[in-house]
């Protein structure tokens, strides 16, 4: 098991142990599972605050009951829509994990170039990770085992493969970049690896539940997960960072909550432009 902040940056979490061990005197325990809670330890806003926040600034937004929101949002990401997907704590720790994500699809070939160059302005070749329900993993990924947190790197299995033609390896750069390399091309670097994150149903259940309605509507079990901010900017946390970012990036649909909003339906003078707005690194 790796503990997936253990940088200075998991200072606080360590501090927060010792004082629980050694102060408090709880007894410690290895039980062999993970019990950081798929690390998802930051703030939640319940859908009350969430309507509450939505109506004061009248917002435009859609009501989903049950799972009308996962398969909603199952299908805009199929029809190749950018999603800004807020929902309950936020991450600790250095990757989106299903809490603040933007969220799109894997078997586009120019996703990944859209997410770079629209939202999160940078070079259009930078890579993003696959998030991938756990119990399918192997048979999209050359990695028998879980990999929660983001951190590790696993080849796309060789049948999900597509190889090169010999006009394609003769080409270069950005141009050989851009050639797909599998069936889940904006994951798939040039190597055919990726870093993946698998999903699980005990600790983001409703990330697990969207992609599992992917999978159902589309045969495929992945989606492109990348953190949910610009360059430059911190990963949004309240419902009022996220609703800025979605206005302005090409961001089409906000899922924060059970609420859906979508970018022609709110006032366009609420746009802003976050290209120019912060230092980009």
């Amino acid at each position: 098991w790796i503990q997936p902040a253990s940088g200075d940056a998991g200072g606080a979490l360590g501090a927060a142990l010792y004082a629980h061990y050694r102060y408090l005197d709880n007894p410690r325990s290895v039980n062999g599972t993970d019990t950081q809670s798929g690390s998802l330890l930051g703030p939640a806003f319940t859908n009350e605050e969430i309507k509450t926040f939505l109506d004061e600034n009248g917002y435009v937004a859609t009501h989903c009951d049950g799972s009308d929101l996962f398969k909603n949002v199952a299908q805009l990401i199929a029809d190749e829509n950018v999603i800004g997907w807020f929902q309950g704590r936020m991450e600790f720790g250095p990757r989106a994990l299903g809490g603040r994500s933007i969220l799109g699809g894997p078997r586009s070939p120019d996703m990944q170039k859209m997410l770079n160059l629209k939202v999160k302005y940078r070079e259009s070749f930078r890579p993003f990770a696959p998030s991938v329900l756990c119990e399918a993993v192997s048979d999209w990924f050359d990695l028998d085992g879980d990999s929660p947190y983001m951190l590790l790197v696993a080849d796309v299995q060789a049948k999900r493969r597509r190889e090169m033609t010999a006009a394609e390896q003769a080409l270069f750069g950005i141009e050989k970049l851009n050639v797909p390399r599998s069936e889940i091309p904006a994951v798939t670097h040039v190597d055919y690896s990726a870093r993946v994150q698998t999903v699980h149903a005990d600790t983001n259940p409703r990330y697990h539940a969207l992609i599992s309605s992917f999978h159902e509507l589309t045969d495929c079990p992945v989606v492109v997960n990348t953190s949910f901010n610009v360059r430059g900017e911190p990963i949004v946390c309240t419902p009022q960072d996220a609703f800025h970012c979605f206005m302005g990036t090409e961001i089409e649909v906000l899922a924060v909550g059970d609420c859906l909003l979508r970018k022609e339906d709110q006032d366009p003078s609420l746009k802003r432009d976050y290209k120019d707005a912060f230092e980009l690194d």
